[in-house]
C-alpha cells in the first residue's frame, strides 16, 4: 500500500480480516445464540453492523456511549457489563427510552445499587432486566456466589427489576497453556453452575449465564452452557496472538508510525506516543512488521524511542507498521480508522464510542 499520504500515527483496520474473525468466532461459539461479543475493543458502528449482518444479535458493552452505538445499529439485546452508579442510572433510562427496539440490561452486585436503579426506573415508568455480576476469583467487581441468594431475595421486593441471568468475567484466568486454562476455568465455574440451578428453582425460570473474555473463550465455548463474551478477538493483537494460539483469529488492526528523528545510526524517534498506542504494560508496546530488529525503550506523550541492531536501517519520514500488544485501549486513542480491503485503503470509520458520550 502507498501510505505516503496517511498522516501518522494512524490506526488501520483490515475489513476482510474482521469479516474472517467474525465468521470464526461464530464457529468457535457453536452459533450466534452462544455468542455475546463485547464491543469495547472496536467501538465502531460499522463493525457492529458487520457482526449483525453475520447473524450476531446480542452484545456486551461497558459504557453508555457503546450502548448508544449499539442502539443506533439496531442491536436486539445489549448487556451493559459495567456497574452503573449516580447519573449513569438516569442515562441508562434515557437509553432504554431512546431505543425501544433494543432490549437493554445491566449488572448488579449489591442491594443499594439495585434499589437506586429500581427507584429511577420507577419514576420513569420503566422496567429493566438485570444480571447478577459474580466474582469467581477476579476480584474487580461482582459478588461472591455465597452472598447471591440474599441479594436475590432483596431484589424480589423491587417491582422494576427482573433478574434474568448471571454474569461472570474470569479475567484472572489468562495463562497461555490451554490445558492449564481449561482446568482453572472449569474449576472456577463450578460454583456458578451450581448457583444457576439453585436460583432457577427459586425464581421459577432458568437463568442465562454470560461468561468469560477472550482468554477463556476456548473453554466456555466447549465445556459450559453459556453465552461467551470475548472482545479482543474482533481485531486480535500481538499479545493474544502469541498467548492463545488455539484461537486462530487474524490481527486486523495495525498502527502506522513515522520516523520523526534519527538520533544516531541505531536510535530513532517515532511519532507513536502514549496518546496513540496503549502504554499501560511493560515494553514492547508494539510488534513491528519489519525485517529489522528493534528495541523499544523510551516512551512519552508523543514519542517512542527505538534502537536497531543494524545501523542506518531507517531514515526520517519513513513509515513503519506495527501490531499493538494491547489493541483495545489503543483503538480508543484514535478518532477514526483507515479501512483496508484487498490491500487498498477504501474508507474511514469513526471510532464513535471512544467518547464517553455521543448524545445521551
Amino acid at each position: 500500500m502507498d501510505l505516503s499520504k496517511i498522516d501518522t500515527p494512524a490506526l488501520l483496520v483490515d475489513k476482510d480480516k474482521v469479516a474472517a474473525n467474525i465468521k470464526l468466532a461464530i464457529q468457535y461459539a457453536g452459533g450466534t445464540d452462544r455468542l455475546r461479543p463485547h464491543v469495547k475493543t472496536h467501538k465502531m458502528l460499522e463493525v457492529a453492523r458487520m457482526q449483525m449482518a453475520a447473524g450476531i444479535y446480542q452484545f456486551k458493552c461497558s459504557t453508555i456511549a457503546e450502548g448508544e452505538m449499539l442502539g443506533m445499529a439496531g442491536a436486539k439485546d445489549v448487556l451493559m457489563a459495567y456497574p452503573v452508579q449516580g447519573p449513569k442510572i438516569n442515562r441508562v433510562a434515557k437509553l432504554v427510552q431512546r431505543f425501544p427496539e433494543t432490549s437493554f440490561s445491566v449488572l448488579i452486585d449489591n442491594e443499594v445499587t439495585a434499589r437506586q436503579i429500581d427507584e429511577v426506573f420507577g419514576e420513569a415508568g420503566l422496567e429493566l432486566d438485570v444480571f447478577i455480576d459474580l466474582n469467581n476469583g477476579h476480584f474487580r467487581t461482582g459478588i461472591i456466589p455465597e452472598r447471591v441468594p440474599a441479594l436475590v431475595a432483596a431484589c424480589q421486593e423491587l417491582a422494576r427489576l427482573k433478574i434474568i441471568g448471571l454474569h461472570c468475567y474470569d479475567g484472572h484466568i489468562r495463562m497461555s497453556s490451554l490445558e492449564e486454562r481449561i482446568a482453572a476455568c472449569r474449576e472456577a465455574f463450578k460454583p456458578i453452575a451450581a448457583l444457576r440451578e439453585q436460583l432457577s428453582e427459586v425464581l421459577g425460570r432458568r437463568l442465562k449465564i454470560v461468561a468469560g473474555g477472550s482468554p477463556s473463550f476456548s473453554v466456555h465455548a466447549k465445556y459450559h452452557d453459556v453465552a461467551c463474551s470475548p472482545g479482543t478477538w474482533i481485531f486480535w493483537d500481538e499479545r493474544y496472538g502469541n498467548d492463545y494460539r488455539e484461537q486462530e483469529f487474524q490481527k486486523a488492526a495495525v498502527i502506522a508510525t513515522r520516523v520523526i528523528s534519527k538520533l544516531d545510526a541505531h536510535t530513532y524517534c517515532l511519532d507513536v506516543g502514549h496518546k496513540s498506542i496503549a502504554s499501560e504494560m511493560p515494553f514492547p508496546r508494539m510488534a513491528f512488521k519489519s525485517p529489522h530488529q528493534f528495541t523499544q525503550f523510551g516512551h512519552s506523550e508523543e514519542h517512542l524511542i527505538i534502537k536497531s541492531v543494524e545501523p542506518d536501517v531507517l531514515q526520517p519520514g519513513e513509515i513503519l507498521l506495527a501490531y499493538p500488544m494491547h489493541v483495545c485501549p489503543t483503538v480508543a486513542l484514535h478518532d477514526y480508522a483507515h479501512i483496508i480491503s484487498a490491500g487498498e485503503i477504501v474508507d474511514q470509520w469513526k471510532v464513535i464510542a471512544r467518547t464517553r458520550k455521543i448524545t445521551l
